[in-house]
Parts: structure tokens; sequence; C-alpha cells
């Protein structure tokens, strides 16, 4: 009766639209902050590059709608700098496998551990890691890396702009909101076991994908990543579902869009679509959102670097990755919230403290 019954509510959550108050505004910015470098650089034939600045487009996601223009405008210069330390850090690291997937761990760790320090809000640290493991994936080009760092520059610099301009249309709606202070979280022992096993889990993911050579293996990190950022382990196995199953969906609404997308035209305006509709779902249903993420996604990365795979063996391939790292996710997510291996690490790091003040 009791499995029954779970397996109901379940299904009900599956489907489930949530309220949010989120307006059709920020769903319309995320679109112009990625589809516009994407049409520029199909205008001068040069869609390679656009998908990177499209990519740093993605820093908008961090705009904080409840600020004033001040925290609106610090907050994105913020990230847009570390967008650029993600993507330096992944792409100067990736000539060798083991120092690549270390390095990516490394930033994790450190990179999640300031997010849970700071209790900054979604999306956290998902697209700075998100970034670091694209870079980590392109093949290594030492020359080409400042050419690189630099369009994703360009491509914070316009998302910039759009909120500067978004802010001061609306500059009206944002006079009485309060000062938001940044709070330190207490427990930092708490926050870097959770950072450490994330960046455990992250390094691991990559390595897995770069030693069997699987075609653009950071799908693997970034769907670990994705599910381990759940509440609690109950949410993070539901995650984990949801993922794999929006994923499915996907891949067959991506495959339609691959098979018929006979104009890279047709890829950029299904890329801003494609990015329009998740931001209007992401915060309503996530299995529906994981459904037209994962096409947006697949057309990012293919179109800045192609595989030369059929449609069918590029849909298995990221099929592959994407279960692959939602089951290593779903493991992650158990460390991170149970509650003895935590209490017990955290009494080892508070023991290991005081013996070396001692």
């Amino acid at each position: 009766m009791l499995n029954k019954r779970f397996v109901k509510q379940e299904i009900n959550y599956l489907f489930l639209l949530k309220k949010t108050e989120r307006l059709w505004h920020f769903p319309l910015l995320a679109a112009i902050c990625t589809g516009v470098p994407l049409l520029i650089s199909l205008y001068f034939d040069n869609l390679s590059s656009g998908i990177l600045s499209c990519l740093a487009g993605l820093v908008i996601l961090y705009f904080p709608t409840k600020s004033n223009i001040k925290d609106r405008m610090l907050s994105l210069l913020i990230c847009s700098f570390g967008f650029m330390i993600s993507f330096a850090v992944g792409s100067i690291f990736s000539f060798y496998p083991i120092v690549s997937a270390l390095t990516l761990g490394l930033f994790a760790l450190a990179v999640h551990w300031l997010v849970l320090t700071l209790k900054t809000n979604p999306p956290g640290s998902f697209f700075f890691i998100f970034v670091a493991s694209i870079a980590s994936c392109m093949p290594f080009e030492l020359s080409t890396i400042p050419n690189k760092i630099g369009l994703i520059g360009l491509g914070t610099m316009f998302a910039c702009v759009v909120g500067l301009i978004y802010s001061l249309i609306t500059i009206h709606t944002i006079y009485d909101v309060k000062k938001r202070v940044i709070e330190l979280e207490k427990n930092n022992y708490s926050n870097f076991i959770e950072a450490f096993i994330v960046g455990c889990f992250i390094s691991g993911s990559l390595f897995i994908g770069l030693v069997f050579k699987m075609n653009n293996p950071y799908w693997i990190p970034v769907s670990c990543l994705a599910v381990m950022q759940g509440a609690s382990i109950r949410h993070i196995w539901r995650r984990s579902i949801h993922r794999i199953l929006g994923t499915l969906l996907g891949l067959a609404l991506c495959w339609f869009i691959l098979s018929w997308s006979n104009s890279a035209l047709m890829v950029c305006f299904s890329i801003i679509t494609l990015q329009f509709i998740i931001e209007m779902l992401i915060v309503r249903n996530y299995t529906l959102a994981v459904l037209f993420i994962t096409p947006m996604t697949i057309l990012l990365a293919e179109t800045a670097n192609p595989a030369n795979l059929s449609i069918d063996q590029l849909i298995y391939t990221r099929f592959i990755d994407i279960l692959i790292g939602s089951t290593l996710g779903a493991i992650g997510g158990y460390f991170i919230y149970h509650e003895k291996i935590r209490y017990a690490a955290v009494r080892r790091l508070r023991k290991m403290r005081i013996a070396l003040i001692r």
C-alpha cells in the first residue's frame, strides 16, 4: 500500500507544474544573451566563435532580479570574471587527461565550497563547473586559448550590457528592494565535506570519460553535477530518474531537430527558442526542462566541436554519457546527505585541526 502511494506520488510530481513568480522577462533576457552572439557570428560566417560567446551569455542566469541596479551589475561582473577563469582553468590544463580530471575536481571543490560559504542563490556553482568541463574537453591548442577566453569575455560583456539596459527600463520596480546582505555559513566543516565529495565525483566522472575516450566526455561530469545539486537524498534520486527520463524524451526531440535543421540559421533559431522555453520551465518542472535542455546543449556542443558522427550514433553516445553521469550523481548525492558519513567526516576534520594547532 505504501509502495503504491509512493509511486502515485512520484508520478504526480513528475507532471506537476509548480507556481512561480518569475516573469517572462527573464527567459527573454536569457534568449537574447545567447541568441544575439549566435546570429552575429552566423552573419560573419564564424559560428564556432559565436558558440563560445553564446555559452558565456549564460552568465545572465546569475542576474539577481530582486536587487537594485548596483547589486545586479556587481553580481554580473563578478560572475563574468568567474566564467572567464572557469574557461581558462579548463582549457589550460586540458593537455593531459589525468591532469585535466584532477584540475577540474579541485576547481569544482573550490567553487562549490565558495558558493556554499557565501550562500549564493541557484544556479550556484553549476555553470562555472559547466564552462570549465566544456573547456577541459576541447582540443588543446595553446595558441588559441587567449582568443577563446576573449570570446568568453565578449559574451559576458554583452550579457552585462543587456542586464544594465533591462535594469534601467525596469528601474521603477526596484526602488523598494532591500539591500541583500551576504551571510557566511557557520558550519565550514560541513561545507568543505560537501565540496570535497562534489570535487571527487566531478573529477572521477571526467576521468572515466577521458580514459574510455568518449566523444565530448564533459557530458558525464555535467550530468553528475546536475543530479548532485538536489536538496536531499530523495530529491537527488528523484532528479536522477527525472533527468534520465527527460533525457530520453529530449534525445528524441534532438533527433527530430537535427534531422530537419538543414541550415545553420535553423540551428541558431532552435537554440534561441529552446533557451527561452528552458527558462520558462526550469523553475516549474525539472523533467520538462531537461527535455529541452538536452537538445539545446547537444546543438551547442556539436556546433562548436563537431564529432563527425551520424545522428543515430550521436544520440546513442549522449544517452550513455548522461546515464553514467546521472548514476554517479545519485551515488555522490547519497554520500553528501548521509548523516553518519557527514558527521564522521566533520569530527575527523575537527580532530585534525586541533592536532595541527597543538
